[in-house]
């Protein structure tokens, strides 16, 4: 599967999660987004999705956010902790779209996904309580990510 994984505020491209990804056998596109200017972080994610068609996007926090504001039709969507309050315009999800978020995040609150998934008119099973903190880079996190990339899938 070809995973479009969009990283967080001050994250690097190559971190724990992408490459959790790719050691399962998936192919990883880590675009570098601008940390300082969101519109940019859209257009070069924007630009890699028009290009690359993934089968999946991944979007960690204020990678979230640049998901949320893609124009990417019903490709599916794995939101974790996405900081779509503090960037972007979209306040919205698409139905093909799971959100993991830990409850203990210090960084973005657990409340503010409860709410997306309301806003969306989705099921509140969509959103999965998942690992200790922001970070989702534990284990248990890195697990449901790809169950939830294969699920919407379909592999």
């Amino acid at each position: 599967m070809k995973i479009l994984f969009l990283h967080g505020w001050q994250s690097l491209p190559g971190g724990v999660k992408p490459s959790y990804l790719a050691r399962h056998g998936h192919q990883v596109l880590t675009p570098a987004l601008d940390d300082h200017d969101f519109t940019a972080a859209v257009a070069t994610a924007q630009a890699v999705f028009d290009r690359e068609r993934p089968d999946v996007i991944v979007g960690s926090s204020r990678g979230g956010a640049v998901a949320m504001n893609l124009d990417s039709g019903e490709v599916p969507q794995v939101l974790l902790c996405p900081a779509w309050k503090r960037w972007g315009s979209a306040t919205t999800v698409g139905a093909a779209t799971r959100v993991l978020h830990s409850r203990d995040d210090d960084v973005i609150p657990f409340a503010d996904s409860e709410e997306l998934v309301r806003r969306s008119r989705l099921s509140p099973s969509v959103l999965v309580e998942v690992g200790n903190d922001h970070r989702l880079a534990d284990p248990e996190p890195l697990q449901a990510m790809l169950r939830a990339c294969e699920a919407l899938v379909g592999r």
